[in-house]
């Protein structure tokens, strides 16, 4: 909740007025409970989008991060109340996990994934061939010189999150708020 990707992209999404909840799972942080490797934390997403959408009533633009991403997209995917989907540095592999992605197949909204092309747990290959199956509009833009963290890289130390903001902005820009409408 508190890292300099999530942070930006809330950034990104507050600039066109977008209602931003920032949460951490259970087991996480603060919050109570313990890590159920991704089951119960896709409850938790899903906890979370019936509060916006009882809260606001409005369509739900859902936005995680690594772990984040995967389980959010999990807990969306299908869902009506999702207008559309952003999934920043989504891991195949990381920290002894292994992430699946059966259920973009039921993913009907727009998509955009923005990632490193230097991320150690997302092989562009393997990540375009799993989101080129997807229904639906799907943007990928991989960032040259940053890693899962946007974060520069040798030859390219410079951090990245800009660039991972930029993409976030013209893709909502693109889709939800075309120009003279924000």
């Amino acid at each position: 909740m508190h890292t300099r990707v999530v942070y930006q992209a809330m950034k990104a999404l507050s600039s066109f007025g977008i209602p931003v909840l920032r949460f951490n799972f259970r087991g996480t942080g603060l919050s109570e409970g313990v890590y159920d490797d991704g089951n119960g934390e896709v409850e938790d997403a899903r906890a979370a989008i019936h509060w916006l959408h009882r809260e606001f009533g409005i369509p739900i633009l859902l936005a995680g991060f690594s772990f984040g991403a995967n389980v959010g997209w999990r807990a969306a995917c299908g869902d009506s109340r999702i207008a559309g989907l952003i999934g920043l540095g989504m891991p195949l592999q990381a920290g002894g996990r292994h992430y699946t992605y059966e259920f973009i197949q039921n993913c009907a909204a727009p998509k955009l994934l923005v990632t490193g092309a230097e991320d150690p747990f997302a092989p562009r290959a393997r990540m375009d061939s799993i989101l080129n199956q997807a229904p639906g509009l799907t943007e990928i833009h991989w960032i040259d010189g940053a890693e899962h963290f946007f974060m520069g890289v040798p030859g390219s130390p410079a951090p990245k999150l800009d660039r991972m903001q930029l993409a976030i902005r013209a893709w909502l820009q693109s889709h939800f708020f075309p120009a003279g409408s924000v």
